[in-house]
């Protein structure tokens, strides 16, 4: 595997945990999700984003009211479910186990300037 195809990834399989994250915050329209999570420099585009989010809505851990723009037409806020706020507390669960189990790792390398920190 490359480490661009690694890096990918390594993305893809946090993507969802980053949009449950955002969203336990408060309800947010697809853009304004895709706004938060360059700023967090996590770089996704609408095409990996909207089938995304209706997976998720569609697996019951989100939903979406419609709301008034006053920039056009009225537009789609997500927010999370029940479900959604279960689901996100097993990712973090999983997440810290995960970056445990890594910075475990990387403390035993003999060598530590190997690893750029």
């Amino acid at each position: 595997m490359s480490n661009e195809n690694a890096k990918s990834q390594m993305r893809k399989g946090m993507l969802e945990y980053c949009v449950l994250l955002l969203l336990h915050r408060e309800a947010a329209y697809a853009s304004d999700i895709l706004s938060q999570l360059k700023q967090a420099e996590l770089l996704v585009v609408e095409g990996t984003l909207y089938p995304l989010l209706t997976r998720l809505k569609n697996d019951g851990l989100l939903n979406y009211e419609w709301r008034e723009s006053t920039q056009g037409p009225p537009r789609k806020y997500y927010n999370l479910t029940e479900k959604g706020t279960d689901a996100l507390r097993d990712m973090d669960d999983a997440w810290n186990g995960l970056t445990h189990t890594v910075e475990v790792l990387k403390s035993s390398i003999t060598n530590p300037d190997f690893l750029i920190s």
